[in-house]
């Protein structure tokens, strides 16, 4: 018994609503402010009632229905209403290392053909979202979020532990959804935006494009300003764009038409918030890229144990219907004692 008492000791965590001891002294102010009960009229009057009283009562039995039973119980019942706490066990709590967005390219240039995965020939598109949902599978801890840009930067999943629905909103994101060019400065402004709110340390913003800046109100250098003024790291990665192609029976066959990638904005946006420049011109090397992000923004940090704080108030709530119950049949075989 002493052990468990000196356990409850230590992990007593106090009252949720210790206002709730407030309403203690309430039946004595009531027994005193209000007008004493007069008892009803005998029917039967016999000279040896009170004698009768002594024999179906003792002062000890009369005593407890009178009063100290029914004291205890408001008593265990105030203290269950003032919520009774203790701390459980410590825990450690999910793991949460970063704050991530992934910015990534929905311009028309992803629809361009020249990437292999798999043996096949595929877009530049189908080519990243299988690399970033591979990516994905790995950032268990993390809070991910999803933003694509064309002509226009959209928000598509926010902050999020639920890495699932990122990867199904990556999944379903189509090439010319967010317009056919690509505004570059509008989606680091963005991210920029989303992030701001978020722990210091924990912000990073990795961009995908195979395009240079062709919209949009906001210059990248100037979008580059804000993030590192906002504590935004942004690893930017160039895709395919020059020297991209796909091979043909063994020949290499250049993209006719595409839009060179801008590299010197790409290297600066980086360098100006602390971040890291890569560049891609396949599969494998994107997938390499996303590989070395992994290690400079590890998920693992040390999590600080918790102890939930666990709800006790069944235990007096319970203790005081108890003593209800057993001063009930005691308060019909003793006299009520009533003010005169």
């Amino acid at each position: 018994m002493s052990a468990w008492w000196t356990a409850w000791q230590e992990g007593f965590a106090g009252f949720a609503w210790p206002w709730a001891w407030a309403a203690l002294p309430l039946p004595l102010l009531a027994h005193l402010l209000l007008p004493p009960r007069r008892s009803s009229v005998q029917a039967l009057r016999v000279p040896w009632g009170a004698r009768l009283d002594g024999v179906a009562s003792v002062d000890g039995v009369r005593l407890h229905s009178a009063w100290l039973l029914p004291a205890l119980a408001w008593i265990l019942l105030c203290a269950s209403a003032a919520r009774p706490q203790q701390l459980g066990q410590a825990q450690t709590p999910p793991r949460e290392a970063r704050q991530m967005l992934l910015a990534v390219d929905l311009s028309g240039s992803m629809s361009e053909t020249d990437m292999e995965l798999g043996g096949q020939v595929v877009d530049r598109l189908t080519a990243a979202k299988s690399v970033i949902a591979d990516f994905l599978q790995r950032r268990a801890g993390d809070r991910v979020g999803l933003l694509v840009f064309g002509q226009r930067a959209y928000m598509l999943t926010p902050l999020t532990l639920d890495r699932d629905s990122v990867r199904l909103q990556l999944r379903d994101s189509v090439a010319g959804l967010a317009g056919r060019e690509t505004a570059l400065g509008d989606a680091i402004g963005l991210a920029v935006k989303r992030l701001r709110e978020q722990p210091e340390g924990q912000r990073v913003l990795i961009l995908l494009t195979d395009g240079v800046n062709t919209a949009g109100v906001l210059d990248p250098l100037k979008a580059a300003e804000l993030a590192k003024a906002e504590g935004v790291r942004v690893h930017t990665i160039a895709f395919g764009g020059s020297g991209a192609g796909f091979s043909l029976f063994g020949v290499p066959v250049p993209i006719q038409g595409g839009e060179e990638v801008d590299e010197a904005t790409l290297r600066q946006v980086a360098e100006a918030t602390g971040g890291r420049f890569f560049r891609a011109r396949d599969t494998g090397q994107l997938a390499g890229i996303y590989s070395e992000l992994d290690r400079l923004e590890p998920v693992e940090v040390a999590a600080a144990p918790v102890r939930p704080r666990i709800e006790r108030y069944p235990w007096p709530l319970g203790m005081a219907l108890v003593l209800v119950i057993v001063a009930w049949p005691l308060s019909r075989i003793a006299p009520r004692w009533s003010r005169t």
